[in-house]
């Protein structure tokens, strides 16, 4: 292994878990595979040629960039859908390749019109109607110039969905505020079947939603964290396994994140280790450096607390976590030595390390730490 560290993607826990969605959400519902953010840290590029492999034929993206790296590794067996930015000078080659997008506002609605006018060609829309997230989407004041616009526009694009984005589904803590906005899409739906204006599909899940409010799985469910391995919160996963006999997650982990021992030292008691004074060695110590750092995704946030494993054993972060470097404590680990693999993220012998321990400091992690990882780090498909 010639570079810091590697990135595996295990293509048969994707599997597992792309079984359980489809299982779980039933035959009727399409699975969007939602890979913003570098595919959650796994590789755009990798995971969805894994995804593809694995059945998944919709992919979600944030923007026109992303949407680009889904086309060139897929070219044209995968639906593309962009959720968020598309610029003007990208609208040409959005309609141009059949890429679908959300309509929030009205620029980009009338942008939309005159690039399909201008090619001849429709546009994919999917509508954004704004529920209560305040964030996106068509307010209810609104609708009726959108309606309005849309029917005189009819002949240049596919109304194929009308969607919106829930405000934190994976906390009960939001529930009233979720279920408000799911009653305020069911009559803006309504609102527009009533002119005449059908979409193909409604869509409003993710993969919180999903699991919370069944009845928000709708004709697609825009899966991102969970076809990962991993669950929103846990709030979500306890809810999953209360409406379960057995108590089993039935999701795997799809990515690990290894790298190596780069060098080894003993450090004397009373001694400092790293930047500034935050470490103190309260023992005769043996600490590995290991070639990860901030600059690599590696948070600073874990400094003097995240672990990696060493020979199948838990090491503790001592210090702060530097750009290019952190130092572990393998005191107690008589035969450490250099090259020695370092799990990241994943499993070593019995022992696992999750994204979030990169520990439980909190279930935020799980979505930032991921999405932070290097795009550089190469990634690998393993079976």
């Amino acid at each position: 292994m010639h570079t810091n560290s590697l990135i595996e993607l295990n293509r048969s826990a994707y599997q597992n878990n792309i079984d359980f969605l489809k299982k779980t959400f039933g035959k009727k519902v399409l699975v969007s595979s939602v890979v913003k953010g570098n595919a959650y840290g796994h590789g755009v590029q990798e995971f969805v040629s894994m995804a593809f492999q694995c059945g998944v034929t919709h992919f979600s993206v944030f923007d026109v960039q992303e949407a680009k790296v889904v086309k060139s590794t897929l070219k044209n067996k995968a639906t593309i859908m962009v959720m968020g930015l598309v610029q003007d000078e990208d609208m040409e080659w959005v309609i141009q390749n059949d890429v679908e997008f959300f309509v929030f506002d009205k620029s980009r609605l009338t942008k939309a019109m005159k690039t399909a006018k201008k090619l001849d060609k429709k546009a994919i829309l999917h509508i954004e109607v704004e529920t209560g997230m305040n964030r996106t989407g068509f307010d209810k004041s609104e609708l009726n110039a959108v309606i309005a616009f849309l029917k005189k526009e009819d002949q240049h694009f596919t109304f194929k969905g009308l969607c919106t984005h829930y405000a934190g589904a994976e906390s009960i803590a939001n529930y009233y505020r979720v279920d408000q906005q799911i009653k305020k899409f069911e009559e803006i739906y309504a609102f527009f079947c009533k002119n005449d204006l059908k979409p193909q599909i409604r869509h409003s899940a993710c993969s919180a939603a999903s699991i919370m409010f069944p009845q928000t799985r709708m004709d697609m469910v825009r899966i991102g964290i969970m076809q990962y391995g991993l669950w929103s919160s846990p709030e979500v996963f306890v809810t999953y396994l209360n409406s379960k006999k057995n108590k089993i997650d039935p999701l795997q982990r799809v990515i690990s994140w290894k790298s190596t021992i780069m060098s080894i030292k003993k450090v004397n008691i009373g001694d400092f280790i790293g930047y500034g004074t935050s470490f103190m060695a309260k023992r005769k110590m043996k600490i590995a450096v290991i070639p990860i750092g901030y600059c690599h995704g590696y948070s600073r946030s874990l400094s003097n607390q995240g672990r990696v494993l060493i020979h199948g054993q838990r090491c503790v972060v001592v210090g702060s976590v530097n750009m290019n470097m952190m130092t572990v404590d393998i005191t107690d680990i008589e035969m450490a030595k250099k090259e020695d693999e370092v799990v990241l993220i994943g499993t070593q012998k019995e022992l696992s390390v999750s994204v979030a321990s990169f520990s439980d400091f909190s279930n935020q992690l799980n979505y930032e730490l991921l999405t932070r990882i290097s795009k550089a780090i190469p990634r690998k498909i393993i079976e």
